[in-house]
């Protein structure tokens, strides 16, 4: 499931958050500016598995952070040889799979801890400001818990539209969801106040 670490001792489990955040940006950067064909795109998804392969991740694994984005890739895809050709659309999709699967290959290999420590110590600067890096650390780390429940939540209302013989109605599965995805943010939200993370203390 997306956003949950893998433990490992590989050369990519021992580097620091820090150093893999920035070689995410550079990477997704570079794949953006420079690889502009078909056979370019296809180099750097070779030089993605092999990363995988080094932090020994599963290729079952591998393959589930890619699932999310499937239906928006058809569609990107679909527009892109409409509009343009179908090489284009090889490269935006291309690109686009490849910058979420180095995204999630980063999260395989770093503890969530450890990230968030990392985003907000770079924040420090950001107090001169008025913000503060302790609720920004707060909210990514509530961004990758909701990912997978959110899908969770997907999943489970799914299955029982099909169950209900329902499986073509888009409000059977949108509807549900929604009011599921609203009662898990209150509940979060009652949850964090009883703790309390609210904004009374900075008044």
């Amino acid at each position: 499931m997306i956003g949950l670490y893998r433990p490992g001792t590989s050369l990519l489990h021992r580097m620091s958050p820090g150093s893999k955040l920035l070689a995410l940006i550079l990477a997704i950067l570079g794949t953006v500016i420079f690889a502009r064909t078909p056979l370019e795109v296809a180099a750097v998804a070779v030089l993605v598995a092999a990363l995988f392969a080094v932090a020994r991740i599963p290729a079952k694994v591998a393959l589930a952070q890619l699932r999310p984005v499937l239906w928006m890739l058809l569609i990107i895809g679909v527009f892109q040889v409409i509009i343009t050709t179908w090489q284009r659309a090889v490269v935006v999709c291309g690109v686009l799979v490849i910058s979420v699967a180095l995204a999630a290959l980063v999260t395989l290999t770093t503890r969530v801890t450890d990230m968030l420590d990392t985003v907000t110590r770079a924040l420090g600067p950001v107090r001169r400001f008025g913000v503060d890096p302790d609720r920004i650390g707060l909210l990514l780390a509530l961004a990758i818990r909701c990912i997978p429940l959110l899908a969770s939540i997907v999943q489970e209302v799914s299955q029982a539209r099909k169950a209900r013989g329902l499986q073509w109605s888009m409000t059977a599965l949108a509807t549900p969801v929604l009011v599921r995805a609203l009662r898990t943010a209150d509940a979060m939200g009652d949850a964090l106040v009883a703790r309390g993370v609210d904004d009374d203390d900075h008044e």
